[in-house]
C-alpha cells in the first residue's frame, strides 16, 4: 500500500554493458580518478511535506529505514539531480535478495524516474565490493513491474571514478547526483565520485527524483532535488503505484 509520509527529508540490479573500458590515462590499468568538479546545481531544495510517495517499505519516526526493501519518488521535483544527506545505521536486521535473486546492500538515488521501469539510478553498492555504480533502466511502454519485472537494465561504465570512504555506523554522508547534457557527475560528501556519458536512449527519460535502498539502515537527514511542476491528486497517487519495482 502506498503511503505518503509527511516529511521535510525523503527519500538501484542485474546488467548490460553499455561502454567501452575507458582511457587508461595512468597506464595501471585503473579507471582514472575523477577530477575536481563544482558541486551539485546550487538551486536543489529540501523536499515538502506531502510531496514524498513511499512504495516498498516504511520510515519510522518519519526519517529512519529499518526495511530491507525502500523505494520512494518525490513527484514534484525534477529528475535531473538530487542529493540525499543520511546517517548510516548497519544492515538491516531481516536481508531480503533482489528479484533477479542477488543479495546486494546498497543505497542510492534514482533520477528521471518516468515510473518503476525507465529512470537511471546512482547508487552506492557494498557488494560485491564498494563502489558506485551507475545504470539505466529502459523499458518503453512499461509502467510497472508486471510489465518489466527486473529487465531492461544497463550498467553504466565510468571514464572517471574515484575511492568511496568506508561506511561506518554513526557516520553521517551525502551522496548526490546530476545530469547534464548526457553526462553524470555523482559525489561523495562533496568530492567528485563518479563521472561517466549515459547512452542516448537516456534522453527519452523524463520524470522524477527518488531514493531506493536494500538490506541497509540509515537516518535520513535531508533530500533535496530541484523544484518540478506540481502534478494533479490522480496523477500523482498514478505515478506512486508505478514506482514499486526493484
Amino acid at each position: 500500500m502506498v503511503r505518503r509520509i509527511l516529511v521535510a527529508a525523503a527519500l538501484v540490479g542485474c546488467t548490460k554493458s553499455h561502454r567501452v573500458e575507458p582511457k587508461d590515462e595512468a597506464g595501471d590499468g585503473r579507471t582514472p580518478v575523477v577530477q575536481a568538479d563544482a558541486p551539485p546545481a546550487p538551486d536543489l531544495a529540501p523536499v515538502q511535506q506531502g510531496a514524498l510517495c513511499v512504495t516498498k517499505g516504511a520510515l519510522v519516526k518519519e526519517q529512519d529505514v529499518t526495511v530491507p526493501t525502500f523505494r520512494a519518488v518525490a513527484p514534484e521535483t525534477a529528475g535531473d539531480s538530487a542529493s540525499l544527506e543520511f546517517v548510516y545505521r548497519g544492515e538491516t536486521e531481516k536481508m531480503r535478495e533482489l528479484g533477479s535473486g542477488q543479495m546486494r546492500r546498497q543505497l542510492g538515488l534514482k533520477l528521471r524516474a518516468a515510473n518503476g521501469c525507465n529512470l537511471v539510478y546512482a547508487m552506492w553498492r557494498l557488494d560485491p565490493k564498494p563502489k558506485l555504480e551507475v545504470s539505466l533502466k529502459l523499458n518503453p511502454g512499461a509502467k510497472n513491474h508486471e510489465q518489466c519485472s527486473t529487465g531492461g537494465y544497463t550498467k553504466v561504465k565510468p571514464d572517471r571514478s574515484s575511492p568511496l570512504p568506508d561506511l561506518v555506523e554513526g557516520d553521517t554522508h551525502t551522496l548526490a547526483a546530476e545530469i547534464k547534457g548526457d553526462e553524470l557527475i555523482a559525489w561523495v560528501d562533496g568530492k567528485p565520485a563518479w563521472r561517466g556519458k549515459l547512452p542516448e536512449s537516456a534522453r527519452t527519460l523524463s520524470g522524477r527524483a527518488g531514493v531506493r535502498s536494500d538490506n541497509l539502515a540509515y537516518t535520513i537527514k535531508r533530500f533535496t532535488a530541484a523544484p518540478g511542476q506540481p502534478e494533479p491528486a490522480d496523477a500523482k497517487h498514478q505515478r506512486c503505484h508505478n514506482e514499486d519495482n526493484d
